[in-house]
């Protein structure tokens, strides 16, 4: 529905008198002018920071300031990540203090190549030096939907030792993956890899992952006697992982060919929010955690792409929502940009994308770009709470609208995040390698 000039006014005025000024971007400035952070995220147990755009270096400076301001001052022992659940734990170590400085290539590969390294080594070094050390926690499975290795290789080592006879099951998985899955480094280039299979061999691959998956969970018993809870966990959610994966590559190539089913990529989005739920069941008593994402993983309501011809996502953020309700808060990440770094399909790449910049037209009305413009605040560093925006006379939010990378979003945002931050410029993170 067009937007009204009235209303258009009414959401300049509103932004204008209810978005505070924030006074850098520097992680290591003070803090105090994020207080109003404080009381948006009460004593939520998960806040989740978002970013309206991969691979930009003024959304990871300004997690990292928000990831300090909750460490410091609000008691958040956690960070977790969009990163891989299986990955995350050698990481975690090496974060703690393990190995050298210089190991992070060495100790995650996906860290140091896709855009995440200065965060690693500020988090190691604050580890080391600050009184507010953090845990590092992954959610997603492995490589973004590119790779079943990650999460089964350490599941072969813990039957080597408690059941050495289902071996044979992880060995037919990584025969048949590795087909196809040796050049691909996301989910985009998984896809489309996964098609040229012959279908015997896609339906090997998914009877075989449900019978380990199946399998661990009626041993579970025997496993725990030879091992422990812990560690059988761990196992179970590796494998967990791979099955989500698996079902991935289907969904994904299907909605690149046009054939995609309703809400299907919100496999993936269940898996991660179950990885919330999953450490906050496993940490320790009054544990809480900053979790790091896209603005459409964090989302708290359903949404459709137009491009996929209807409703794709039921995102990790409605999930979230639904498990923890007022124990989960969102912080959406937003820019005032006239250009953003994009990703563009190419089946040519390992990655199964292009990373070239956009140029993006006047933000619609209606939407958190537009209104912080109207209200002339397009060149500063604003922190906004949204709980209490404007709304029509039917009880409908005004503010309707988010850029989702380069192009535009309809949702109503209040009831999709509590907040958000936005910046004035946007500048691609040089320290992305693919």
């Amino acid at each position: 529905m067009p937007v009204k000039p009235s209303d258009r006014t009414v959401l300049a005025d509103w932004f204008r008198e209810h978005s505070t000024p924030l006074t850098t971007l520097d992680p290591q400035q003070p803090l105090d002018d994020l207080e109003g952070l404080r009381e948006i995220i009460g004593d939520a147990r998960v806040v989740a920071i978002g970013e309206g755009a991969h691979f930009v270096e003024e959304f990871s400076r300004a997690r990292q300031r928000m990831l300090r301001f909750l460490a410091e001052r609000c008691g958040f022992t956690v960070f977790a990540m969009e990163f891989g659940f299986s990955e995350a734990f050698p990481l975690d170590r090496w974060l703690q203090g393990e190995g050298d400085d210089g190991d992070l290539a060495t100790v995650s590969r996906a860290a140091a190549e896709w855009g995440a390294a200065d965060l690693m080594q500020w988090l190691r070094h604050h580890n080391r030096t600050s009184k507010h050390p953090l845990r590092f926690a992954g959610i997603d499975v492995p490589e973004a939907g590119g790779a079943l290795r990650p999460a089964l290789e350490p599941v072969a080592d813990y039957l080597r030792e408690v059941d050495p006879d289902a071996l044979r099951l992880v060995d037919t998985v990584q025969e048949v993956s590795d087909r196809f899955l040796k050049d691909c480094g996301s989910g985009a280039a998984a896809g489309p890899a996964w098609a040229g299979l012959p279908a015997a061999e896609q339906n090997e691959l998914t009877a075989t992952l449900a019978r380990l998956s199946l399998r661990l969970r009626a041993a579970e018993p025997l496993y725990v006697s030879r091992s422990s809870q812990t560690r059988f966990d761990i196992a179970q959610r590796r494998v967990e992982a791979a099955c989500h994966t698996d079902y991935m590559f289907q969904a994904m190539n299907a909605l690149l060919s046009g054939r995609g089913l309703t809400a299907d990529l919100s496999v993936r989005e269940i898996y991660m929010a179950e990885s919330v739920r999953w450490h906050l069941d496993h940490a320790e008593p009054g544990t809480r955690i900053v979790l790091a994402a896209h603005n459409n993983h964090i989302h708290k309501t359903a949404f459709s792409l137009e491009f996929a011809g209807g409703l794709t996502t039921l995102p990790m953020g409605q999930h979230l929502q639904r498990m923890l309700g007022q124990d989960y808060r969102t912080v959406a990440l937003v820019h005032t940009a006239d250009h953003v770094p994009e990703m563009y399909p190419d089946q040519g790449a390992a990655v199964g994308f292009a990373l070239a910049e956009a140029r993006l037209e006047p933000a619609e009305p209606g939407s958190v770009e537009a209104a912080l413009t109207d209200a002339g605040l397009a060149d500063r560093i604003t922190l906004t709470d949204l709980r209490h925006t404007p709304r029509d006379a039917q009880g409908a939010p005004l503010l309707n609208g988010i850029r989702f990378q380069s192009s535009h979003l309809s949702t109503p945002v209040p009831e999709a995040f509590d907040a958000v931050i936005a910046v004035p410029t946007v500048t691609r993170d040089r320290t992305v390698r693919f």
